[in-house]
């Protein structure tokens, strides 16, 4: 319908046939989750996925630091007969040094699951 002559439109009342209906409440994520409805699946495919990254990280950091100990041994022959309070370098690393690094490699993986968790159970209590 086209406007000439500059008139404004005639107003029309729209109203609603349902009056009486029930207002729509929020399903709770919980119910979604224990039905196995596919917005459960998505919920749960995301902490899935964010605890496979979180995994993958940590298994890259393990093999990454583990592997550069015979890199830095070939690229710098320095290292190999190197010596710390008659200890030589290379079993000073493997013996000393690995352990505190996957403590807190460990520590640091813990501490970011819980948090994943959490962030997770936030979600499905918000809701």
């Amino acid at each position: 319908m086209s406007v000439t002559g500059g008139e404004p439109p005639q107003r029309v009342r729209v109203t609603s046939s349902r009056r009486s209906a029930a207002p729509m409440h929020a399903r709770p994520v919980t119910r979604d989750l224990d039905e196995q409805t596919g917005l459960g699946d998505v919920y749960l495919a995301g902490l899935m996925r964010a605890q496979l990254r979180l995994s993958l990280a940590v298994l890259g950091l393990t093999i990454g630091g583990l592997a550069a100990l015979p890199v830095v041994l070939t690229l710098v022959p320095a290292t190999r007969t190197l010596t710390v309070l008659w200890v030589p370098f290379p079993w000073l690393a493997l013996g000393v040094l690995v352990y505190p690094c996957a403590w807190f490699l460990a520590r640091w993986y813990t501490r970011q699951a819980e948090r994943i968790e959490a962030d997770f159970a936030e979600v499905v209590e918000s809701s």
